[in-house]
């Protein structure tokens, strides 16, 4: 089985509303994530650990620090040798719009396709969390003699609403699809969860350039999940394939994490002891760019009477990190922070060169990029102050957006 005629589309183009103020200046693929990663890199090293050599980004919104990411961090591929990371932001080469919908952006790029001319079309979201090997999606693909395959997962039932969700027949044949039911249909074998689709797409060339012709032409909403794939069930051989998760952590783990507090989540998921979303496993490593910090140091100076001692308990602490008689526990600290002394930090995701003052108290809150906190300030200890400087989810996270004066 060839990859080479394997031609993988990352959508990375979305605005990323519901992250909102971490999508303030970057697109959402490429929100910082576990502190040295950027969201894009899981689905990225997915591919490289697949074998898939071949893949076109498309950008749109605020692409400027993805677009910086790739090129620092993704730049490791052999032109000479047929393989590649491509960025490609809106051409207009067919219409003078904006991506109207998954399926428009891939057909305002149909000339890489005929330019390519692969014989299968791998679509993936650059915005969720997982690790997959598209192998074997690939292999599955030609034992059923596909036009299309689809990766499904089961999620709890009252989860289903905001998924594509699919029932299938016993060979696993996609026999209907609903996208975002308001009554999701219970799995028959388990009636609190349901079959839904994880938005990885895997299409014959000559079927997707089909498809995908025919509904520009029609005024829809020019969506995978919203149009092509119902039409498709029930004239072409769909098929969904059961999700094989490479997480080696005894539990299938795929996140899509489009609102703050599902990114808060999943954050916090890293810094468990026995961690939900396994990182450190070395037959599957996660790629992204590292810059050039120092290692962590944690400071205590004997000399000073009152001065505490750190106290770093389940947490990420990333390079360039200093920390000064301080308590931080269940955190993820991304490279280049300060905290100072006496401060105390809980449940919390602290972005890049941000610097932490002294007695400063921080609880379930993300601070975004090169923010400043002041001595003795508290975050996270009273929701309705927070909620008149900061955003502030239903949950109570505090979200302080990136660069913003707190002095």
């Amino acid at each position: 089985m060839s990859l080479n005629n394997v031609l993988t589309i990352i959508l990375a183009g979305g605005q990323g509303e519901r992250l909102y103020p971490l999508t303030k200046d970057r697109a959402k693929p490429a929100v910082p994530f576990g502190g040295i990663y950027r969201i894009i890199d899981f689905t990225l090293s997915n591919c490289l650990n697949s074998g898939l050599r071949k893949i076109v980004v498309l950008t749109q919104y605020k692409s400027f620090s993805l677009d910086r990411h790739l090129r620092l961090g993704w730049n490791i591929f052999n032109n000479e040798l047929d393989e590649y990371i491509e960025q490609i932001p809106p051409q207009q080469r067919i219409s003078d719009q904006w991506y109207q919908g998954t399926a428009d952006a891939v057909y305002q790029n149909i000339y890489t396709l005929e330019k390519e001319q692969p014989e299968l079309v791998l679509i993936l979201s650059g915005d969720h969390i997982y690790k997959m090997d598209y192998r074997n999606m690939v292999r599955f693909h030609h034992e059923k003699r596909a036009d299309l395959t689809i990766a499904c997962m089961d999620v709890p039932l009252d989860e289903g609403k905001r998924f594509g969700i699919i029932q299938t027949n016993e060979e696993n044949r996609i026999v209907g699809f609903h996208e975002k039911p308001s009554v999701p249909i219970p799995s028959p074998n388990n009636p609190e969860v349901t079959f839904a689709s994880m938005g990885i797409y895997l299409f014959n060339t000559r079927t997707l350039v089909k498809a995908i012709i025919g509904d520009a032409k029609q005024n829809t909403n020019h969506d995978f999940g919203k149009n092509i794939i119902p039409e498709m069930i029930h004239s072409k051989r769909v098929y969904a394939y059961p999700f094989t998760d490479e997480n080696n952590s005894g539990l299938s783990y795929w996140r899509d994490i489009g609102t703050l507090d599902a990114y808060w989540k999943a954050n916090m998921d890293l810094v468990q002891v026995s961690p939900e979303f396994n990182i450190y496993d070395k037959n599957w490593p996660i790629r992204t760019y590292k810059a050039q910090y120092p290692p962590v140091k944690t400071v205590y100076q004997k000399d000073l009477p009152n001065e505490p001692k750190n106290m770093i308990l389940n947490s990420i602490v990333s390079g360039g990190c200093i920390i000064s008689g301080a308590k931080v526990e269940g955190c993820v600290l991304s490279p280049d922070i300060r905290v100072g002394s006496n401060s105390e930090i809980y449940d919390s995701i602290i972005m890049e060169s941000v610097r932490i003052g002294q007695h400063v108290k921080i609880r379930k809150a993300i601070i975004d990029k090169s923010v400043d906190i002041p001595d003795y300030m508290s975050i996270g200890y009273d929701k309705e102050n927070d909620s008149n400087s900061f955003t502030v989810t239903e949950s109570g996270i505090v979200v302080v957006r990136k660069e913003m004066p707190l002095i």
